[in-house]
């Protein structure tokens, strides 16, 4: 297996890209989660390669791969990641700076304390703090029993923003609302009081 250490993939992925409260269904409101002590990034593969240019460092890690880190965990089939590449632009592989992009590919699934989300392409912007997943999406809060799925879903790192493309949610059972609510008994007849009498209508 191949072992990498990113220090950066650290700040970036644990901090950056998915910052606690990233994925939030609207519905419901969210404690503020408390902060985990950060942990060694570790990625995991059968393979990697990479491939440096001036501007550029490539990583393509495949084969099961396992991205571990600050209150994170991938997990996916590949894995690439580029990043800005600074110092000497002769050296084989030179230091990198700042992640530009992520991809995770194949039966991705992503942990991120009562959070995680499956689908089969999951796209990291860290520019932009966004995460596009695609391809069969579905995210899931443990911590509400809320699930969505849709064609897309986009999530916004610390404007606790999702937004879903054709969603479709899940959730837990809900309180009587009153669609089962038994009727209520009619009101009793009226009847006259003892000793009147209506008198008779004659018809014409």
């Amino acid at each position: 297996m191949s072992l990498l250490r990113p220090r950066l993939a650290a700040h970036l992925l644990a901090s950056l890209v998915l910052g606690p409260g990233s994925w939030v269904l609207p519905a419901q409101a969210q404690p503020t989660p408390a902060v985990p002590a950060p942990v060694p990034t570790e990625l995991r593969s059968e393979k990697l390669q990479m491939t440096s240019t001036d501007d550029e460092t490539t990583a393509v890690a495949t084969g099961n791969v396992i991205l571990t880190g600050t209150n994170l965990r991938i997990t996916c089939d590949q894995l690439t990641l580029v990043a800005t590449r600074i110092g000497d632009k002769d050296a084989t592989l030179g230091a990198v700076e700042k992640f530009k992009y992520i991809l995770a590919t194949g039966d991705v699934r992503i942990v991120q304390g009562d959070r995680e989300s499956t689908s089969q392409r999951a796209e990291v912007f860290p520019r932009e703090d966004k995460v596009v997943l695609s391809e069969d999406p579905v995210i899931l809060d443990h911590s509400n029993g809320f699930a969505g799925a849709g064609e897309k879903i986009t999530l916004f790192r610390g404007k606790r923003e999702v937004f879903i493309d054709k969603p479709r949610f899940t959730g837990p059972p809900v309180g009587d609302l009153g669609a089962t609510a038994k009727p209520r008994p009619a009101p009793p007849a009226t009847t006259p009081a003892p000793g009147v009498v209506f008198p008779k209508t004659s018809a014409k």
